[in-house]
């Protein structure tokens, strides 16, 4: 029986859907891409040593990041994933155009596929949305408020579908052996 080469082992990884939590809102307009990434490897060295650094280091990227909501998602090998989610409250600050940033990451679901991640978002959207509504003003910031309701909406999808969805994620994590 031959060895198995790298390439021959399927890619499953994980994706976390991260918020970035600042005191000033607009400092998230000086964050990219790549500051939060060396952000997240060097917690991790720090925290984890030089294990946890070379293993988070093969197949980690930042795949997605809106500057003006601060949502962030990180993807990394199924086998690390614990390693890099633990380490991500030790991150205080991010430093980015020459600038410290004081932030931290709140880690709000883990996800097989993007798009699982995606739909638990528009979830959560909504519900900080119903949440607003109470606290409103005036009927602007009410008519504001539900037009967005509106917005978050899943494309081509209902909730059964959503919920049979997460069932075979879990199922799939089930049956995939564990990488080493």
């Amino acid at each position: 029986m031959r060895p198995r080469l790298v390439s021959d082992v399927s890619s499953v990884g994980r994706y976390l859907l991260c918020e970035v939590i600042v005191s000033d809102r607009s400092r998230l307009l000086l964050l990219d891409d790549r500051a939060i990434a060396i952000a997240v490897k060097a917690t991790v060295a720090r925290i984890h040593g030089d294990y946890g650094a070379a293993l988070c280091s093969v197949g980690f990227s930042v795949k997605y990041l809106n500057a003006h909501t601060g949502i962030v998602f990180l993807r990394m090998p199924k086998r690390c994933y614990k390693l890099l989610w633990s380490a991500l409250p030790f991150i205080t600050s991010i430093e980015t155009r020459g600038e410290k940033i004081q932030c931290f990451l709140n880690c709000l679901h883990v996800g097989g596929t993007i798009r699982t991640c995606q739909k638990f978002l528009i979830r959560y959207n909504t519900q900080q949305l119903h949440r607003m509504l109470p606290k409103c003003k005036n009927e602007e910031e009410k008519q504001q408020v539900s037009q967005a309701l509106l917005n978050c909406t899943l494309v081509g999808g209902t909730d059964e579908a959503f919920e049979d969805e997460l069932r075979s994620e879990e199922d799939e994590e089930e049956c995939l052996p564990n990488m080493p």
